[in-house]
């Protein structure tokens, strides 16, 4: 991995933290998230209406273009609804 890739990685890492701080800060944003992933997980482009719909909503800000720290979080959140769907 050169030098390039490495710094790349760490700025999505640190943006990645600053959304779980924001969440942390606001416990709310959890639940409003994972109803909105919810709501839209099936559908085509999932990642973009939950990522408007999630920057409508809450102080989460993603946008138009995803960067990698975005996409990591967008899936986290389907990951977990898939998860809760495979315990029922």
């Amino acid at each position: 991995m050169n030098t390039a890739e490495i710094k790349n990685k760490e700025r999505a890492l640190n943006e990645f933290v600053l959304v779980l701080r924001k969440i942390m800060v606001e416990p709310d944003i959890c639940k409003t998230a994972l109803d909105i992933t919810r709501k839209h997980i099936d559908e085509k482009n999932a990642n973009v209406k939950i990522a408007d719909e999630l920057s409508a909503t809450t102080n989460i800000k993603i946008p138009l273009e995803h960067s990698e720290a975005d996409t990591l979080f967008l899936d986290m959140l389907k990951d977990l609804v898939r998860d809760e769907k495979a315990l029922y």
